[in-house]
């Protein structure tokens, strides 16, 4: 196959993933929507489904087509290189200048990919009423028998 048209291939292929991480994204924000929001709109615990699927399995989807995106990135890179080289030089022509530059992007990218590895997350309680949704309809169904 000639370079050119595996370059066509895989920048479609790119073209397709970012539209279906951008399109899974906004289902999930828009459709598919979190645990308050679900008791903000429709008044108690629901679960909300697309095509058999909950938010977190199409949150997998997402990742997995993000990891995708990121192989045929890598690939991109690799057909291209030596074009990039070239323009990277034009570009910065203090050797210097581009090393540094370089080590720079090269310390930022691995600290973006990577990141999620090295921190923790904050634990908080939830106490009563808060969450899942499960206290707030105990605690609407004690306030309904009050009255």
């Amino acid at each position: 196959m000639k370079k050119s048209k595996l370059n066509l291939i895989i920048d479609a292929l790119m073209l397709l993933c970012m539209a279906a991480i951008a399109g899974i994204g906004l289902l999930m924000r828009n459709v598919l929507i979190p645990g308050y929001q679900k008791w903000e709109i429709y008044g108690r615990n629901v679960d909300l489904y697309l095509w058999g699927l909950d938010r977190h399995q199409w949150g997998t989807i997402h990742f997995v087509i993000a990891l995708v995106l990121l192989a045929l990135l890598v690939l991109h890179i690799v057909l291209h290189w030596s074009m990039i080289l070239g323009i990277y030089r034009k570009l910065i022509p203090n050797v210097t200048a581009r090393w540094t530059t370089a080590i720079i992007l090269l310390a930022l990218t691995i600290a973006l990919v990577f990141f999620s590895f090295a921190v923790k997350p904050d634990v908080q309680e939830q106490g009563r009423g808060r969450g899942g949704g499960q206290h707030r309809w105990t605690e609407d169904a004690e306030a309904t028998q009050k009255r």
